[in-house]
């Protein structure tokens, strides 16, 4: 899978990572939509990489992906920001995956 950002979502997300050392994945989030068909990608902020974790090199970090979700997603996806809606796109050149896909801090789990 290819993954790239454009020049607008990385000053974005720059703004926002400038000084981390933790990780951005891409998460085919299932919580709460009862079938794993249903899920919502997000862009999620993580301590740490997971056993199902896979590494994407990307043109502006690397990105975790969770193996078993690969098949949900396009061959070669892009990231972009709506700044009307404050949030990011992720899209192909086959759909929209999510046109208002959320960053979210994702802190140490306890």
């Amino acid at each position: 899978m290819k993954l790239t950002f454009t020049e607008k979502a990385i000053e974005k997300l720059e703004s926002k990572l400038a000084n981390s050392n933790k990780w951005l994945k891409l998460k085919y989030d299932t919580e709460g939509c009862g079938c794993v068909v249903s899920g919502v990608a997000a862009l999620w902020h993580v301590e740490k990489q997971e056993d199902d974790d896979l590494v994407l090199e990307t043109n502006y970090r690397p990105v975790l992906v969770e193996k078993t979700k690969l098949v949900f997603f396009d061959d070669e996806m892009k990231i972009d920001i709506v700044e009307s809606a404050n949030c990011y796109i992720l899209k192909s050149a086959n759909q929209i995956f999510n046109p208002r896909m959320m960053f979210v801090e994702k802190g140490e789990e306890k």
